[in-house]
């Protein structure tokens, strides 16, 4: 294996790159100071990890704590220049990929029309549906205009980060749809990704993605049956999660993490990893960590 003065610059931007997009949820820091160890070019990892630090926090929905509100940094919400838009507050902030700060803070003019009472009605719905379902979670409700159409996209993130407990995981939803008369098309997606790594380094993602209709009457009604939609997909998505999670045999199990090792070139013995205490324990954490976020 080569070291790292083998490396060319761009076959350094090249790994770079790549092991910082694979970073789970909440160890993209983790990651970057690892990597800037063994780099050691502190000037070439700030530069190439700039884009994919930005990347990370608006592809997981990063919270943060704008004057009493936690606001969502997301694509959706991005104004340019690093500085996103707290649809609550009606203001605009800057915010630094790297460090977490969020400073600069701009009155930012919203319209007050139609789509803005939609859109408020929408957002008092799922915070009240948030408060039920994940009273750790954070959510926003932000709106578009294409093509001279009110889009409205709702994002609902629950970070639960415990590095102590070496663990960590993001529940994720995303869901969009168009301001249109009598009926919209909604299209959403659920995403759960966990990262264990307690005795062992076990990553699971999951997504499921969902096409529905909803009838488009007044804000409060609409309102009304999209927190019920989104309320039934995420229970029937959880339940469904857990029922396969606990279906996994021993067999599949070796089947689906049995592979050699790039420096040994030695198999893992799964069986006798399997009927080691501290990996049925492993397992039955994972269905644990499962619970929580619902």
């Amino acid at each position: 294996m080569p070291n790292k003065c083998d490396l060319s610059k761009e076959e350094k931007v090249w790994v770079i790159c790549r092991l910082l997009h694979q970073a789970p949820p909440g160890e993209f820091y983790s990651v970057f100071e690892d990597l800037r160890i063994l780099v050691q070019d502190d000037d070439l990892m700030r530069q190439e990890a700039a884009q994919v630090c930005a990347h990370h926090n608006k592809n997981n929905f990063t919270s943060v704590r704008i004057e009493g509100v936690n606001v969502l940094v997301t694509r959706y919400n991005d104004l340019g220049g690093n500085r996103f838009l707290d649809p609550k507050n009606k203001i605009s902030f800057k915010f630094d990929h790297f460090s977490g700060i969020s400073n600069k803070f701009k009155l930012h003019r919203v319209v007050w029309d139609e789509a803005e009472l939609w859109r408020t009605a929408l957002n008092s719905a799922l915070k009240a549906y948030m408060n039920n379902h994940f009273p750790l979670g954070d959510c926003n409700v932000f709106r578009k205009t294409l093509k001279n159409r009110q889009i409205f996209v709702v994002c609902i993130a629950v970070h639960q980060y415990k590095p102590l407990g070496f663990w960590n995981s993001l529940w994720k939803g995303e869901w969009t749809f168009s301001q249109i008369p009598v009926i919209t098309q909604v299209t959403g997606t659920i995403n759960v990704q966990v990262h264990y790594f307690k005795d062992a380094n076990l990553h699971m993602t999951v997504c499921k993605t969902v096409e529905e209709t909803l009838h488009v009457i007044d804000p409060a009604q609409l309102a009304i049956d999209f927190v019920k939609l989104i309320e039934t997909e995420e229970n029937k998505f959880h339940i469904a999660v857990l029922e396969n999670f606990q279906a996994l045999t021993d067999e599949i199990w070796r089947k689906m993490l049995r592979r050699q090792l790039p420096l040994t070139r030695t198999v893992i013995n799964w069986n006798k990893l399997l009927t080691n205490p501290s990996m049925k324990a492993n397992i039955s954490t994972h269905e644990m960590l499962l619970g929580l976020l619902k």
